[in-house]
């Protein structure tokens, strides 16, 4: 392969539900497509034709898995046995690799890829391969420690981790939550492991802001809230209840000084997202199902209510945006961790799963409406490091592996 001096960057994405590994990935490939390099994203995301790639950036898409039950995956859309599904997944993970010989890998959340997919792509690197730098990047936060170290040790994943990657980038702040001590980590992949910080968001233009205001039929003096639930599949009882409050307000003097917007995900069931429908457009609700420029709209808005996953955290911290984060709790505790440790620290405001309601979502917002500033003081002070840290480390590899 004719290389003309650019870097070949490699980056798995399993993607099974939801759109936060895809999210992150793109977000990295953004920022990083502005160096010398050729960027290749391995994705079974059913949306990543919707996102739009930068020059130097492309996609080869695998065939889409779904989590069913436990370790269950079964195929997201083509009608055939899940394990050959998943050769097929591992075939085309291998020969991409092969084919278009990586300077670096980045490996998204899983170890070893889904069902262990990656595995043999990572041990024909290690073998065929041996400038290429392997990296495995993780969210600030996997899980509750307990599970996550039965976890790790039942697949494998710390021999692996310590024999098969050149580096471990963990994509948060250490002071926050430190996954060396929850979960075990043993002192050689300890030793190769850089804390990134949060991977930043672009901020758009005023310009941008003010047409997107003025598209959405906001005037200047109104304030709005933007409700998100990321990929939607498990986000109907954060919109019921959030337009369970508009409904209740709308009965009583003091009509609601705010609009809203709605992002339902593109995950949310046909029959919840009827309900949703019909329920906001009797509010004058604005609802879209998929917004492709989240960080332009959580910018407009003056309060964001969200789930709290990593990607929309760090979008929201991007923007300095004051957010009321109500976290899932099952099937991971990944977002009450976050937000408990954020919350802390004055970086946002949180409802736990089971105290949300129409009453004290309604205190909440109307409160972080009329006195944002704490919140917005602290998201100043907080810096969003991960882009700089990252582009570091690829520089030092570029240092070590290309003429």
């Amino acid at each position: 392969m004719e290389r003309n001096g650019s870097f070949n960057i490699l980056m798995y994405s399993h993607d099974t539900y939801g759109l936060g590994h895809i999210r992150r990935t793109m977000a990295i490939a953004e920022h990083l497509s502005t160096l010398d390099t050729n960027i290749l994203i391995l994705t079974g995301s059913p949306m990543a034709g919707r996102f739009t790639f930068p020059q130097g950036v492309d996609y080869v898409r695998i065939p889409g898995m779904i989590k069913r039950a436990n370790e269950d995956y079964f195929p997201l859309s083509i009608r055939i046995d899940p394990r050959h599904a998943l050769e097929i997944r591992k075939s085309i993970i291998l020969a991409t690799a092969q084919t278009f010989q990586p300077d670096l890998f980045i490996v998204d959340k899983e170890p070893l890829g889904l069902k262990r997919e990656v595995l043999p792509t990572l041990q024909w690197i290690n073998t065929h391969l041996t400038k290429c730098r392997t990296v495995l990047g993780l969210r600030d936060v996997m899980d509750d420690a307990e599970t996550v170290k039965q976890n790790w040790q039942e697949k494998g994943v710390y021999e692996n981790v310590e024999k098969l990657y050149s580096e471990v980038w963990v994509y948060g702040d250490r002071a926050l939550y430190d996954p060396i001590v929850e979960y075990a980590i043993p002192r050689a992949i300890a030793e190769k492991l850089y804390f990134t910080g949060y991977i930043p968001r672009k901020k758009p233009s005023p310009d941008a802001v003010r047409d997107l205001r003025k598209g959405l039929d906001i005037a200047p003096e109104e304030r709005l809230v933007t409700v998100t639930t990321g990929g939607g599949g498990d986000g109907f009882w954060v919109l019921y209840s959030y337009l369970a409050m508009l409904e209740i307000m709308a009965m009583t003097a003091d009509a609601p000084l705010f609009k809203s917007v709605l992002i339902t995900g593109p995950f949310l069931s046909e029959d919840d997202k009827g309900v949703v429908q019909e329920r906001a457009e009797a509010l004058g609700v604005i609802v879209h199902e998929f917004f492709i420029d989240m960080e332009q709209l959580f910018s407009a808005s003056d309060l964001v209510v969200c789930m709290g996953g990593y990607n929309t955290v760090c979008e929201i911290l991007s923007q300095q945006t004051p957010a009321l984060v109500i976290p899932r709790e099952t099937p991971r505790k990944e977002q009450l961790i976050r937000a408990m440790a954020m919350e802390k620290r004055g970086l946002l405001d949180y409802i736990a799963w089971a105290e949300v309601g129409p009453e004290l979502l309604g205190e909440k917002i109307l409160g972080l409406l009329d006195h944002p500033e704490p919140l917005r003081k602290a998201m100043a002070d907080f810096k969003l490091t991960g882009i700089h840290q990252i582009c570091s480390r690829i520089s030092t590899f570029r240092e070590q592996i290309l003429p």
